[in-house]
């Protein structure tokens, strides 16, 4: 791909876990990436920082720009001056614990932020493409398996927060003729997951444990059930619904069912350890209401996108903990765990 037919994305969430996969991703396939970061009094770009080139250099292809999804006006100013061809949408505050304890700023930044930045696109006329990060925690109490059919029952405001942001792009590609879809995404983790995620908290303390810095994991429910896969796999995924033909919604799953107590047990056995030594239950990292189980069905997007997931919980689990267990041994300082982690 040349300079001159280098295509161009903007990219809301580019320092989380999925947006610097798929600032990776997007990069070695030619694009010039432009990402969304809010600003703060100290550097949050060190999932990026490997990409990142001075942009007074020749041949840098990441530009960052300050923003929110709160402010409508600026993102308007953004696109119109960016002119992106495809815009990827994975901003939001995703944690679903913590959606509970901060109910409305999540169904701000998760939810109108979708609206506010579809809306900035048509009011400019922009001519690209969107992609909605949707969510598993959408299908909620329904049961599985879930596909692009199952009906919607979130339980928690992160869930229903992401429902809205569903609609919207639907609406929008409805009412508007855009190329807007929604990529279902089921939880998907990596060596670059937050800390206070269930898996990320397992692996890192799996590794503590391991290096005599550790001697306790609290943790709460063990008997929920998820469909783990990989992140760079899934924004695969995500590029891939902006190539096809027509605007669909997809959902991204491996369709296998493991329960946060089988994760434990994976990663706790890649060291040699049992687990069991060393969890103890904590009514705290209990949510108001529970998803028991979500295990998506993603037919449709192997057969219309081509895309078949490669890693599997088992195979995850390692690696994520001798990411942990390497990073641990390079760096030599402690995690330090403190009495409340939200999952």
């Amino acid at each position: 791909m040349s300079e001159q037919t280098a295509r161009r994305a903007f990219v809301t969430g580019i320092t989380g876990q999925d947006g610097s996969y798929l600032a990776e991703l997007l990069l070695s396939k030619g694009y010039e990436v432009h990402g969304l970061i809010r600003r703060a009094s100290t550097f949050n770009t060190a999932r990026i920082d490997h990409l990142y080139r001075d942009p007074h250099e020749s041949g840098a292809k990441l530009f960052l720009h300050y923003g929110d999804l709160s402010d409508g006006s600026r993102l308007v100013t953004l696109l119109e001056s960016i002119r992106p061809d495809e815009v990827y949408n994975l901003g939001a505050q995703s944690h679903v614990r913590v959606s509970f304890d901060e109910p409305e700023y999540t169904g701000d930044s998760t939810g109108l932020g979708s609206i506010r930045l579809l809306e900035a696109i048509r009011m400019i006329g922009l001519d690209c493409r969107f992609y909605q990060a949707s969510s598993s925690e959408m299908f909620g109490a329904t049961p599985p398996p879930q596909n692009e059919d199952t009906a919607f029952y979130p339980r928690s405001p992160y869930g229903a927060a992401k429902l809205y942001s569903y609609w919207v792009t639907r609406n929008y590609r409805e009412g508007y003729g855009m190329f807007a879809v929604n990529g279902i995404l089921f939880n998907h983790e990596s060596p670059r997951r937050g800390e206070t995620f269930v898996t990320r908290k397992i692996t890192r303390a799996v590794a503590r444990i391991a290096a005599g810095q550790q001697s306790e994991l609290f943790m709460g429910n063990l008997d929920s059930v998820r469909d783990w896969g990989y992140a760079p796999e899934y924004v695969e995924a995500m590029w891939r619904m902006l190539q096809h033909d027509t605007p669909t919604d997809y959902v991204v799953a491996t369709g296998t069912n493991f329960t946060v107590k089988d994760f434990l047990q994976l990663s706790f056995e890649h060291v040699g350890l049992d687990w069991q030594k060393y969890v103890t239950f904590d009514e705290r990292y209990l949510r108001p209401t529970e998803v028991d189980a979500l295990v998506g069905d993603a037919s449709r997007a192997q057969e219309q996108l081509g895309w078949v997931p490669r890693v599997h919980t088992p195979q995850l689990a390692r690696l994520m903990v001798d990411a942990d267990v390497e990073a641990l041994a390079v760096s030599g300082k402690p995690w330090i765990d403190t009495v409340y982690v939200p999952e």
